[in-house]
Order: structure tokens, then C-alpha cells, then sequence
């Protein structure tokens, strides 16, 4: 079993994740879980299914800078080497194993349930089996956004993917699916998981309807599958489309945006890193200086550095922390997407419609001038702007320019400077899909990805 090495470790999350809430055997061991409230609770884990996910993606990205001096203080070389866009492997294994917990721990579930009479508690059931689906669908898509290249439909069949582990077994070896099978595993997932889940859920951290739908439009998004990006954004804000007013917001606190807010559709956030933290990331100034300054964003996502004159820090997260990213679904992403996906369509008005809503929630009313751009270009150019804007540290710049580089018109061509030495990502390089960790490799078998 050395090719099962990576998943190993997974035994023992049943008893660490839910050694308080299952009967205890008299011996002490754990008991089996094996009952629907033993699959309920299984969820209710939140340290594993909502938290540590990959930081990857918005290390490498251009929303931020680091000094020399900061650089070389980063205790972890796979956060140093993934800013510069190194050809160094990563040797850490979290980035990599961390959302593998989960889709452990969902198949657990769904391994559990085959054996569950649902009759005995149908919502129940089908909130359970629901939910595990939309987890392992959303950490499926957080790997395929790190360490995958951009999806294209006329290359997607040939490109490598991820490991599609769909059962719980720790005996079979893991091997890399095509791009095109990850991709359509993730939408079979969320799919299932829509039949399921309820349109409202209690529990901040579990999942509902207008979640899953939020998770697919993200989904084809990426995909550039832009009629269904559509299709399912306008699906989700038909059950749920509430924004905060930020003007409502104190701009004075640290961390101005509570954990939970009512944007949150589905709350998920990455591993620290030390690199996007406070002490060390320093906002590129063309991202800094592209909102007004009636824009209360500008206020409430950044603080000036407090030793260094003329730069800035973020302190946005919908996490109310620095150095963790959130990455779950949001109502702001959905109106993005739907603004995005419906200019790409033709469908101008409802794009405009989305928006004028999102940036009305933003902008000092006083000052608020709604877009009535009707050109197709310059509208899509003014809502990819503002959908950088939005979403800073949320886990989707760098899927973002994987998406973009492939059309002409929004290439970009990315820069480090770094102890007088100049670093370049091209677009559409192969380092946009992240070296597998060198454990994942040598353990396994599987193919690294092409440099």
C-alpha cells in the first residue's frame, strides 16, 4: 500500500472529527459511525470540510507584491517559491491533502448512507446526501483550480486532471482522471447535491440550493461554459440575492466584515499563509488606486501599512482574519457572474441590471452612477474590472487570468522583482497549473505536471 501513502493519514479523521458526538465502545475505541445522525454529525465538521483548502491561488497571483526582506523571511519555501512561479516542487503536502479530507470524509458519509433506511427520516437523508456530494464537488474544484491547467473544451479530454477517489477504500491506487471526467465528476456532484439540499439550512457552514447552484455557475464559469454560468447564477439569486450595504459597515474596525454575513452562501477559507498576511503583503498599487474614492471597498478592504508610507494592506476577509483566504460562494460572486455571463450571451440588459445592483450595495449613493455602457467590449472590460475589485483574496484571480490569458484581449503578462532579479509568468504558461507535491508523486506513481 506505499502508492496510498497520501491517504493514510484519513483513518484516523473519523475518530479525531467526531470523538464527541459518537457512543463510545466499552473498551474506549470508537465506535463504527453506521446511523444517519452518525452521517449528520459527520458534517458538522467544520475544522475539516470548511476550513484549510489550498492558499495557492492567491500567492502566485498579481493582486499583491512582496519586499526582498519579506520574501526571504517567509518560513515556508513553498510559499517562496510559488510567488516567484518556481519550478521547484512543492514538499509540503497540506495544499495538496487537505481537501482530500474531505472528499474522504464525504465518501464516508456516502459509504454510510447505502446502508441507511431513508424512509426513517427522509429530509434528513436527503440533506445529508446532499451535502456530501456539494463537498466533495467543492473540494474537487478547489484542487482542479490549483494544480489543473485552464479547461478548454477542445483540449480537456487530453489534459491531465485530478484523482477522482469516490469511495472511502484506502486500497485502491490513485490515478490522475482527464480534465474533461474532473470537471464533469464536479458537475455530477453538484447536481446531485441540488436534487437534495434544502432551499434554507440553520447551520451556517452546511450547504443549500442556492449554494450548489452558486458552486456550478463558478464551475462553468471556469469552464467558459457562459449560457450555464448564466443559467445557474440567476438560478441561485431567484432562492437567495441579499447584498450588504457596505456603507453600513464601521471602516475603523481591523476586520470590518463578520464571519457569516448574510452574503455568505457557502463559507470555506484556505490555509494561512504568511505571504497575503498583513505583515508581509503589500496590495499592488495599479489594484489600490483603481477604486474611487467613493467606493467605501476602498476603505473597508484595505488599511494603510504601518511602516511603510504610500502602501497598503487588506483586512476585507469574510473570514474577519488576515492571511486566510475565503474561499467559499458568495451572493457579490454570483451578480459578477451573471454579469459576466450575460454580456457574453447577449444579454445585456440583465447584465447591467447585475452590476449596477452589486455596486449600488459599494459606492457612496451620492456618487453612484449607474453603467449604462451598451458597447459588448468595453461592458465586458468594465465588469472584469470590478470583478477584481470584489473579489480580492477570495481564491478566484488566479483562475480568473488561467480563464482570461486564453483570449487576446485580456492576456497579461505577470511580474516579480525580487533582489534585482525580474520573474515572469506568460500568459497561459504551464506554470499556471501548480507542481504536485513531491510526496503525492513518489508515492503514488502519478504524473507530475509538465513544466
Amino acid at each position: 500500500m506505499k502508492h496510498n501513502l497520501l491517504f493514510i493519514f484519513l483513518i484516523s479523521l473519523l475518530s479525531f472529527g467526531c470523538k464527541d458526538y459518537l457512543d463510545l465502545k466499552p473498551d474506549a475505541k470508537m465506535a463504527v459511525p453506521k446511523t444517519l445522525e452518525h452521517a449528520d454529525l459527520l458534517l458538522n465538521d467544520y475544522g475539516t470540510l470548511n476550513n484549510g483548502y489550498p492558499s495557492l491561488s492567491d500567492i502566485g497571483t498579481d493582486d499583491y507584491y512582496l519586499k526582498d526582506s519579506d520574501w526571504k523571511s517567509l518560513s515556508q519555501e513553498d510559499e517562496r517559491v510559488t510567488y516567484n512561479w518556481s519550478a521547484q516542487i512543492l514538499t509540503m503536502t497540506t495544499q495538496w491533502q487537505n481537501p482530500y479530507k474531505t472528499v474522504y470524509l464525504a465518501n464516508q458519509v456516502l459509504d454510510i448512507l447505502k446502508d441507511v433506511d431513508k424512509n426513517q427520516n427522509q429530509a434528513k437523508y436527503d440533506k445529508v446526501w446532499g451535502g456530501a456530494h456539494f463537498f466533495r464537488a467543492f473540494a474537487f474544484h478547489q484542487v482542479a483550480r490549483n494544480f489543473t491547467l485552464p479547461y478548454r473544451p477542445e483540449t480537456a479530454k487530453q489534459e491531465m486532471g485530478i484523482p477522482l477517489r469516490l469511495t472511502p477504500g484506502l486500497d485502491y491506487k490513485s490515478v490522475r482522471s482527464s480534465l474533461e471526467d474532473t470537471y464533469q465528476q464536479i458537475i455530477a456532484d453538484y447536481k446531485e447535491a441540488l436534487q437534495y439540499l434544502p432551499n434554507r439550512e440553520p447551520v451556517v457552514a452546511r450547504p443549500h440550493k442556492a449554494a450548489a447552484h452558486a458552486g456550478l455557475a463558478r464551475v462553468y464559469l471556469d469552464m467558459q461554459d457562459y449560457e450555464k454560468a448564466y443559467i445557474y447564477a440567476e438560478e441561485s439569486l431567484s432562492i437567495y440575492e441579499e447584498l450588504l450595504m457596505y456603507e453600513d459597515i464601521n471602516p475603523v474596525l481591523s476586520y470590518p466584515f463578520q464571519r457569516f454575513n448574510k452574503e455568505v452562501l457557502f463559507p470555506a477559507v484556505s490555509l494561512i499563509s504568511a505571504a497575503i498576511g498583513q505583515n508581509f503583503g503589500r496590495i499592488s498599487p495599479d489594484l489600490y488606486n483603481s477604486y474611487s474614492e467613493h467606493d467605501y471597498r476602498k476603505r473597508l478592504y484595505f488599511r494603510a501599512h504601518t511602516a511603510e508610507s504610500g502602501a497598503y494592506v487588506f483586512k476585507g476577509s469574510y473570514n474577519n482574519n488576515a492571511g486566510m483566504s475565503f474561499l467559499g460562494l458568495t451572493t457579490s460572486e454570483v451578480y459578477l457572474i451573471k454579469a459576466e455571463a450575460g454580456v457574453r450571451i447577449g444579454k445585456v440588459d440583465e447584465a447591467l441590471i447585475a452590476i449596477n445592483t452589486l455596486l449600488k450595495s459599494r459606492i457612496d449613493a451620492d456618487y453612484f452612477a449607474p453603467i449604462t455602457e451598451s458597447d459588448d467590449d468595453r461592458l465586458l472590460k468594465l465588469i472584469l474590472d470590478e470583478r477584481r475589485k470584489e473579489l480580492v483574496f477570495r481564491g478566484s484571480r488566479w483562475a480568473d487570468l488561467k480563464r482570461l490569458n486564453q483570449d487576446e484581449r485580456f492576456k497579461k503578462r505577470l511580474t516579480r522583482s525580487l533582489n534585482g532579479q525580474i520573474y515572469t509568468l506568460e500568459p497561459n504558461s504551464l506554470k499556471y497549473a501548480h507542481l504536485l507535491p513531491n510526496m503525492v508523486i513518489t508515492e503514488s506513481g502519478m504524473p507530475q505536471n509538465k513544466r
